[in-house]
């Protein structure tokens, strides 16, 4: 027995439909889960942002990549248009001005250019996250510019929000402090980047929700500018569409050890931090007690503090982690093996 991921399709496109319905267009953030990308692109009229030259190549149709500019050159922008990009997400000045550089001397019809706008962070954590993104000010200005370009064909504003930061999503008012109407209605798109939360051992389910009210109110304002919506969701389509099912090692004193690690499945517990939720895992009041750990002898190796389970599990029996699909990438450390992925459905 070796533990695995199990992706499946059907539930992948579930979640694909439920943004679907409270945005104009959905553009799968592709780093989230790059499988996921796969089955989006053949059955779906989705669009992938993607973030790095290396992620082009799990995307076919190049035209449906949106791509996230961090510094590139000059030859690395002329492989992306040669390659058939078309859409681009830019954050910083000397970026822009290479694109604007290249644009102005060569005729390229059909770019899209959305600049990011730099938000206030809404988080208690501090020196830990990179700001990304321009002023209003300096967006309302380059932005008349790029459509004085004859080949800048659509134009927008693209703003990041952390997905399991659930009091990041006042969208309406943080636009509407940042722009006139007059302005949004030179835009084509606004891409509301970071995606949508999806449910953990500590996630606060109850406000979702509320989320995709405020979403569906967002779009609605918006709309009545002429200014279409793309929402980037990563997490909230990959998390639940993939178990990890791995197995009991060892049992002591309401310790299970289990053969897979945080390190080679679940590195979002170290980074976010999130727990993933346990098959049949039950209340407080009518559980027992139990810590989950991985097979290495990191003391940070655990994929759960605290779970409940009705029965003690055997040795061999297997644990399933569920919503496991988001950032399950892995580390050489311990010389942990990558799991496979079976696709079912």
């Amino acid at each position: 027995m070796k533990p695995k991921f199990v992706l499946s399709k059907s539930r992948v496109l579930e979640q694909y439909e439920k943004v679907k319905a409270v945005s104009d267009i959905v553009s799968y953030s592709s780093k989230t889960n790059p499988l996921v990308s796969g089955i989006l692109e053949e059955r779906t009229d989705s669009m992938f942002s993607v973030h790095s030259v290396h992620e082009l190549k799990n995307i076919e149709d190049k035209s449906r990549v949106i791509f996230l500019v961090q510094g590139w050159g000059k030859e690395e922008l002329k492989d992306l248009i040669f390659e058939g990009v078309r859409f681009f997400v830019v954050d910083n000045v000397q970026d822009l001005e290479i694109l604007k550089s290249h644009l102005g001397r060569n005729f390229i019809p059909g770019i899209s250019v959305f600049l990011r706008l730099k938000l206030k962070e809404h988080t208690l954590k501090t020196e830990k996250y990179f700001v990304f993104g321009f002023g209003s000010d300096f967006i309302r200005s380059e932005i008349l510019e790029l459509k004085k370009l004859d080949c800048v064909d659509k134009v927008g504003i693209h703003f990041h929000r952390k997905t399991q930061n659930v009091s990041e999503w006042e969208l309406r008012r943080e636009i509407e402090g940042s722009f006139d109407e007059s302005f949004l209605k030179e835009l084509d798109y606004i891409v509301i980047g970071g995606g949508l939360p999806s449910a953990y051992a500590n996630t606060n389910v109850k406000i979702f929700n509320g989320i995709f009210e405020k979403i569906k109110n967002f779009r609605k304002w918006v709309n009545g500018f002429g200014v279409k919506v793309i929402i980037e969701p990563g997490r909230y389509i990959a998390a639940p569409a993939v178990k990890l099912v791995s197995h009991v090692k060892a049992i002591y004193d309401k310790n299970i050890v289990v053969d897979a690690s945080v390190y080679n499945t679940d590195m979002d517990a170290l980074i976010v931090p999130v727990k993933l939720l346990v098959e049949g895992e039950i209340s407080r009041e009518d559980g027992k007690s139990y810590v989950i750990k991985g097979i290495t002898p990191c003391s940070m190796d655990l994929f759960r503090y605290r779970v409940y389970l009705k029965e003690e599990p055997s040795v061999g029996d297997e644990i399933v982690f569920l919503n496991a699909g988001a950032y399950n990438f892995a580390s050489d450390f311990c010389d942990l093996p990558r799991l496979e992925t079976e696709i079912v459905d």
